[in-house]
């Protein structure tokens, strides 16, 4: 028999220690041979590596008699009666043209590309425009529509073995919570038709596995065929807010509508840490925009916003605890301590040509200066941070606090002047305004705002000529009070409409038909194309029309037209007293004693 050499030994020792490491590392990182899913496979049947072994339980006892929200409206003359009715017909009609479109061009695909009459899946494939538009068929007496709806809807598979991976490697939690959980919920409160409830359950059932991780905080990114296969998950160290805090309102509900608590457990193991910790974070009665969920810390970050990658957070608190008739005290309480900072740090009145009091919300950003933390307002709007009117107006009559109601007066009032003070008549995704050193007292000074301009642009204000200032102006297109505008798109955006919708709701003020009115026109004639309506470029041209993007997100058909509809029904449609709306618009019903 050939003996090896020990040489050869070494190499052969030396290959097989090298293959080892190449198998480890393969199973670990390559993309290889992975065990198939049955096609038997229930989210319902998942195999938890972490269960819950003490549940909470849901609330009991009788709901609360609440402070009404809703205005006591009088009797409308009959042209008043006309004009309403015709511009809720115009809106109608521009719904049935989507509506149609979609139909007949994206038919159970996520969104359809309103230019071209492509379809594109962004939300998972589910139909997120199907999805999405459900309860504002209903709300718009849309019954043949619906009914097709439904009958399509029920057939979407939420089993992760009837989907490919190309449309849900990853899917965000939060949007398949709001827009698909929350329209099934919707639907089926105004419908009470079981098979939307069976969907609820089934999305449910799937996004509840997000949530098998060791401390039980929920994976925001999640990739279901590595959960379905096995994999053991855990959550993140950075994570939005929003994304994290934004469940209560749809599993609380799914948990009433069920009387299964397992969502509603979810849930209140996120509000419980989030309450257990707002007065420990670097702005007391607010957390930061990002968090760790692994490590349940809710408090390190150092920017603190109402807007985007917070809001919806703080959109629930109240809007939960009346949809758990106030037995959830909860969130009355995170609700007013959350708003107490923010009103105090967040919001800043603007300088205004004609000096109009409104109110814009910022960025707070904390900085350490010789020791001391500093909170430092970012004078940035946005368009999304427009819900805060409506939020802060339904809470302030929720928890009776009239300054809330005055502070979301004043926001709404802001997003309807930056509307109107734009060249087509709508507001852009982002800009920024210089605050007035008092909120009581602020006389419009043009070279103070001149000087803002060229401040935020990079300029020594006090040494660059007024003519360098000037072109600065002209060539970034700012209309006087605005002295920035980073994102000039505009996406079909709800929420300036919104918060109008909810403050006429809740103060009866006929200018606020007006304004909602001017604003649906000129979107309506900005953004419509031969099948539908796109999203928009740029808004601050002063010449021409703005470039259509070729994009319809759902919320256009979910939650745009659905608040235009709804400022020209009558007001006992869809009732603040009797429902709340998820964040994306969806009505779910409340508690009531």
């Amino acid at each position: 028999m050939m003996l090896f050499s020990r040489r050869r030994i070494w190499l052969l020792i030396f290959a097989a220690i090298l293959f080892f490491f190449y198998r480890s590392f393969q199973s670990l990182n390559s993309a290889g041979p992975v065990p198939p899913i049955p096609a038997s496979f229930r989210w319902s049947s998942f195999k938890f590596h972490h269960p819950v072994t003490s549940m909470h339980q849901l609330p009991t006892g009788k709901p609360l008699a609440l402070p009404r929200v809703q205005n006591t409206f009088g009797t409308e003359s009959a042209s008043q009666r006309t004009l309403r009715l015709t511009r809720q017909k115009a809106v109608k009609d521009a719904f049935q043209r989507c509506w149609n479109s979609y139909r007949d061009r994206a038919w159970m695909s996520d969104e359809l590309t309103p230019v071209t009459g492509e379809h594109v899946n962004t939300f998972g494939g589910w139909g997120a425009t199907l999805v999405d538009s459900l309860d504002t068929l209903w709300i718009m007496g849309l019954r043949a529509e619906f009914d097709e709806a439904v009958a399509a809807a029920s057939n979407i598979s939420f089993e992760i073995s009837s989907l490919p991976e190309s449309t849900t490697r990853e899917i965000n939690v939060f949007e398949t919570n709001i827009r698909y959980l929350g329209g099934f919920l919707a639907a089926y409160d105004l419908s009470n038709d079981d098979r939307l409830l069976k969907k609820a359950i089934e999305v449910g059932n799937m996004l509840y596995v997000a949530f098998d991780t060791p401390n039980r905080m929920p994976i925001t990114r999640w990739k279901p065929h590595a959960a379905a296969r096995g994999k053991k998950q855990l959550a993140d160290e950075h994570v939005l807010l929003a994304e994290i805090g934004s469940f209560s309102l749809e599993f609380i509900r799914l948990s009433l509508l069920t009387g299964d608590p397992k969502w509603y457990d979810a849930v209140q193991r996120i509000m419980d840490l989030l309450q257990k910790q707002q007065q420990k974070s670097k702005l007391p009665g607010m957390w930061p925009v990002v968090v760790n969920a692994r490590a349940k810390d809710f408090t390190q970050h150092k920017d603190y916003t109402l807007g985007a990658m917070a809001d919806s957070l703080y959109e629930y608190l109240p809007k939960t605890y009346a949809l758990a008739g106030g037995l959830l005290p909860m969130y009355k309480d995170m609700y007013k301590a959350s708003m107490e900072t923010a009103i105090r740090y967040n919001l800043f009145r603007p300088m205004l040509p004609d000096e109009k009091d409104v109110l814009i919300s910022g960025m707070v950003i904390l900085n350490t200066d010789r020791g001391e933390t500093v909170a430092q307002i970012r004078p940035e709007g946005q368009h999304l941070v427009c819900f805060a009117g409506g939020m802060l107006a339904l809470g302030g009559r929720l928890i009776q606090n009239q300054t809330h109601v005055e502070k979301g007066e004043k926001l709404t009032d802001g997003c309807v002047w930056a509307y109107q003070a734009m060249p087509f008549g709508i507001m852009p995704e982002t800009f920024y305004m210089l605050p007035c050193e008092s909120a009581e007292h602020c006389p419009w000074d043009e070279s103070k705002w001149r000087q803002g301009v060229a401040r935020i642009a990079g300029l020594d204000s006090n040494k660059a000529a007024p003519a360098k200032i000037e072109a600065l102006i002209a060539r970034k297109r700012l209309p006087k009070g605005f002295t920035h505008i980073p994102d000039t798109r505009y996406i079909l955006r709800p929420e300036a409409i919104e918060s109008v919708f909810i403050l006429y709701r809740i103060t009866g003020r006929p200018d606020l038909l007006e304004s909602a009115w001017a604003m649906w026109e000129a979107i309506d004639s900005n953004t419509r194309t031969e099948l539908a309506n796109s999203a928009l470029g740029d808004v601050t041209l002063t010449e021409g029309k703005p470039e259509k993007s070729d994009s319809m997100e759902s919320f256009w058909l979910g939650e745009t037209l659905k608040y235009f509809y709804l400022i020209f029904s009558e007001p006992g449609l869809i009732s603040l007293d009797e429902y709340v709306f998820n964040t994306e618009a969806h009505p779910l019903k409340r508690l009531l004693p």
